[in-house]
């Protein structure tokens, strides 16, 4: 090719002298310019007549960079990306183009410009693909274009500020203005572009896949060390910054390609600390679970394994301890992977080991030579060894290497007093008290997980003992002062609390497990009657219930539960003392049971304890029955939620075994006079409400058909359940109140219930029949599953099962029937109490009407002297007509009168005897009390005469 015709396609470099115009279309015509000239240096680099011509291509690369030194143009990114990857493909066989990728790189540092602000929008995809283009330039094997990248790549987050990096907008900053050379051909471009936000170079990061490519590089920085030094500073970065970027790095597996590199020789010691951060920052920012799959493999777990133990025998400084505590965190999030091999790969064997030091002497080489300096960071060590115990006790293998390390010993040590471990360290150095109390605290944190699991080292170890020890430990009254600083000192400052909390702890789960054997061996030791004054030296205090005090009350209840569940020796032992302590609880209430607290679970152990307790001992239920206890659980059980109200209906249901109960129930009334029978027909319709059951206006059967048949069995009608499985109807029995309090009633009788009312007598109806509705109900459960899985029963079967169905029905309708009845009876008897309500009002008005009319008269006689006169005169008439008449001398019988008499004057004369007395006697008829309606009516009148009376 001429070289004269390739000068002469730069002809337009040279600035033409045109007509002076706008500013506006002078800066139009150099953007056209220039974007014309980048698309002719892209044909100069891809012509194959011009493609070899290397000095002409540098020449036009460096000019073409020389026009861009104060940053490359939006608009422009596509040909500058498409220009790097021509460039970049050159530089094995021209080593001279490395320059050229490195002035590029160094440009992408500044930012990116923009001609308006619409630019930023619609370039916004091509800002992604350079950004991405960026990264694969790391395949390029110069070193100085490697390092070139890594610190472009930081650059872009060392120029923004952390609140920018938080939020990636996409604002101009407000920066100084960059100086720049003074060139004629460049300062009024430059004056029309403006830079982009470094926040919205961020933002398009984000979309790149710069952060996968860079990591996938690893793998061919083997012989660049200090360049894989910076690129994980730049992975570290980049990991921290976006969740995004780690997602793109665990797509390309990049836990596992750090961690197989963490091990890498390293003269500057720091790529295993930046390898671990990057693994913390995919833990914290990305998909835990797919971080811990990669880091699950044979390789990654050695790898760790090989890290952690490098730190731990050669580390001595502040930084190195910290980073092998960092390794134990993380090997303890893959032990938490079912799929881990820790055990394969020996990991979790030399951890047991590692575990016990320096509580048991050990030969083994690994802790031989190992020295603790007993500091915090020691301290964090141990307590991330005891928290892998528990995670690893997952696995059953691990167990078999707990017993071969002696691991139940060595908590067990932990676990003992202070004072009794330190004096068995006298002259050494141990841990300080506090250190020593986090530690006391973590085992027996440990060992509340572990001894149920290992429950046969435990009984070797002794276990029962120390941990009565211990609790003794924790009653007594002594100088020691708990700091309560480790999480599981929580709530114990000041106090032995938290080692009481923690020492119930693993008696609950060591006790929970229903072994006989362990159960009679801490009976026999007494804890009975010790965890019985704990509880009452507790409530005795006079401190108010916080979170820890209301725990240990309740885990203390479970733990004389399952003492006490299935042995009648130890419900001996439980005694009188034991039911005050429940009496004592129930007497307490529900008024805190949403305090937060935990009173919710102090309640439920309450009830448990008398289930557990209580019931089946004739003794003890005398003994509560005597003290109100029947009645304290009815008042639980009206004032409790309803999610209690399974529990203490099955308390009360197992204490109606013992004849003295029912007089009990019977005989309870709440502060409105409730009764028992009428409580349990109020909880029976309130469970039926929550279980939808149809049901009329009165509570009455609304459909014959499902006369107890919930909402939620009519849903799953269509579906056909497994044989293993049981059916609605059947788990109903069990989760529903209806079937514990149709078995109290049962109990109770139907019949001659105290405080009933003729809607309880209809709700009674349909508990009487309750067990025959259940039958009809399973049985037309068993036909319609027939019918769905397409199995036709034989003749006899189906007319038994027609029948069966059809008696349930009818039963039904007898019970409407009754309860229609009862009913209709309702009403008749409030007819006949209306009658008799309006009967007597009427008599009210009658009385108004007499009093009224008395009053009347009373004041027209006291007013009007003419009437006056006629009442008197009235009066005189009817004392003249009341007078009696003279009697006939010849009269042969004296009619019969009625009356009250009294002696009026007696005189004597001289004949002798009583006929010388003759007596005078006033009489007044005595009338009927209905005389005066009825009218007057004739009367045999009784004359008394003179009598005369001889010696």
């Amino acid at each position: 090719m001429d070289s004269g015709k390739v000068l002469h396609r730069r002809k337009p470099d040279i600035p033409v002298i045109r007509p002076r115009a706008s500013d506006e279309n002078q800066h139009i015509q150099e953007v056209s310019a220039k974007s014309l000239e980048l698309s002719k240096v892209i044909r100069l680099l891809e012509d194959p007549l011009t493609a070899n011509l290397k000095e002409r291509h540098l020449f036009v690369l460096k000019k073409l960079l020389k026009r861009n030194q104060i940053g490359f143009l939006l608009k422009e990114l596509t040909g500058l990306t498409k220009i790097l990857t021509i460039c970049a493909e050159k530089v094995p066989d021209h080593p001279e183009y490395v320059h050229i990728l490195c002035e590029a790189i160094k440009i992408c540092r500044l930012p990116l410009l923009k001609e308006k602000s619409s630019d930023e929008l619609n370039y916004a995809q091509d800002v992604i693909q350079f950004l991405s283009h960026m990264g694969c330039l790391m395949m390029v094997s110069d070193a100085e274009v490697r390092q070139q990248i890594v610190e472009c790549v930081k650059s872009f987050y060392s120029c923004v500020a952390p609140k920018q990096l938080l939020d990636g907008t996409a604002r101009l900053t407000k920066t100084k203005p960059r100086t720049f050379p003074s060139d004629n051909r460049f300062s009024r471009l430059s004056l029309r572009l403006q830079p982009t936000s470094p926040g919205y170079r961020l933002q398009l990061l984000e979309r790149s896949d710069l952060a996968k490519t860079m990591l996938l590089s690893m793998a061919a920085l083997e012989n660049q060390p200090s360049i894989k030094l910076q690129l994980l500073q730049t992975l570290q970065i980049l990991s921290s910054s976006s969740d995004r970027n780690c997602a793109l790095m665990l797509n390309a597996r990049g836990a596992e390609t750090i961690c197989l590199h963490m091990n890498d020789p390293d003269p500057s010691g720091q790529i295993l600390f930046h390898s671990s951060e990057i693994l913390w920052n995919l833990l914290e920012r990305g998909n835990k679970e797919e971080v811990t799959a990669q880091l699950s493999s044979m390789e990654c777990v050695i790898s760790l394994k090989e890290a952690f133990f490098y730190q731990l025998m050669n580390g001595s400084r502040q930084s190195d301890l910290q980073l092998r505590n960092d390794l134990l965190v993380i090997t303890t999030l893959i032990s938490d992977n079912p799929n881990s091999l820790l055990i394969e790969s020996l990991f979790a064997k030399q951890l047991v080991v590692l575990a016990t030091f320096p509580e048991l002497e050990s030969r083994n080489p690994l802790v031989r030579n190992l020295k603790l300096n007993y500091h915090n960071e020691d301290l964090k060590m141990k307590k991330l060894l005891l928290n892998l115990l528990v995670l690893m006790s997952k696995d059953l293998a691990a167990l078999q290497l707990y017993k071969e390390g002696q691991v139940m010993l060595a908590l067990l040590t932990l676990t003992k007093p202070p004072a009794a471990s330190s004096e068995r360290r006298s002259g050494s150095r141990h841990w300080s008290s506090i250190q020593q109390e986090e530690l006391q605290l973590q085992a027996l944190a440990t060992l509340a997980t572990l001894a149920p699991l290992m429950l046969d080292d435990f009984t070797s170890c002794q276990g029962y003992t120390n941990l009565l020890l211990l609790l003794e430990w924790c009653t007594t009254q002594d100088c020691y002062f708990g700091q309560g600083h480790s999480f599981h000192g929580t709530g114990g400052r000041g106090s032995k609390k938290a080692q009481m909390r923690h020492c119930i702890r693993v008696m609950r789960s060591v006790t929970s497990l229903g072994e006989e054997s362990v159960n009679r061996e801490l009976g026999d030791q007494g804890i009975i009657y010790q965890l019985l004054g704990i509880l009452m030296q507790m409530e005795a205090s006079p401190d108010e219930d916080d979170i820890v005090t209301v725990e240990i009350k309740s885990d203390i209840q479970l733990i004389l539960s399952a003492l006490c569940e299935s042995n009648m020796y130890t419900k001996e032992l439980f005694g009188s003392e034991g039911v005050e302590m429940v009496v004592h609880f129930l007497r307490k209430g529900s008024d805190k049971f949403y305090s937060g607290l935990g009173h919710n679970k102090l309640i439920l152990s309450t009830v448990d304890c008398v289930w557990s307790c209580i019931v089946g001992c004739y003794t003890t239920e005398d003994y509560f029955l005597a003290k109100e206890g029947a009645f304290l659980l009815l008042d639980l059980l009206s004032s409790s939620p309803r999610c209690v109200h399974c529990n203490i209906l099955a308390t009360l249901l197992e204490l109606c075994d013992n004849p003295n109960t029912l007089s009990h129930i019977l005989s309870w009334r709440d502060d409105s006079g409730l009764t028992a029978p009428g409580l349990l027909l109020q909880l029976w319709r309130e469970e039926e409400e929550e279980l939808k059951v149809s049901r009329n206006q009165h509570g009455g059967i609304a459909d014959p058909k499902r006369p107890i048949l919930s909402l939620y069995q009519q849903e799953d009608t269509q579906l056909s359940l497994p044989a293993n499985m049981p059916s609605r109807a059947v788990l109903e029995l069990s989760e529903s109140l209806r079937s514990k309090i149709y078995s109290i009633f049962c109990k109770l009788g139907f019949q001659e219930l105290p405080g009933l009312s003729s809607n309880h007598y209809v709700t009674l109806s349909i508990i009487r029949r309750y067990l025959d509705f259940k039958v009809g109900e399973v049985w037309e459960e068993i036909s319609r599953e027939l019918s769905l899985d397409g199995v036709r029963p034989i003749s006899p079967d189906e007319e038994a099962l027609s029948s069966i169905c059809k008696i349930a029905e009818d039963t039904a309708r007898r019970v409407v029937a009754e309860q229609n009845s009862i009913l209709e009876q309702r009403e008749k008897e409030e007819l006949n109490e209306e009658k008799l309500m309006y009967t007597e009002i009427k008599s009210h008005y009658k009385q108004r009407e007499l009093t009224a009319k008395s009053w009347d008269s009373y004041v027209s006689k006291t007013s009007n002297y003419e009437i006056l006169k006629e009442v008197k005169a009235q009066r005189e008439k009817y004392i003249e007509s009341s007078r009696p008449k003279p009697k006939p001398e010849d009269a042969a019988a004296h009619p019969k009168e009625h009356f009250i008499g009294r002696v009026v004057s007696v005189e004597t004369t001289d004949a002798p005897g009583p006929a010388g007395v003759k007596v005078t006697l006033a009489r007044a008829p005595v009338k009927s009390a209905g005389q005066d309606r009825v009218g007057p009516k004739t009367q045999d009148p009784e004359y008394f005469s003179t009598v005369s009376v001889k010696d």
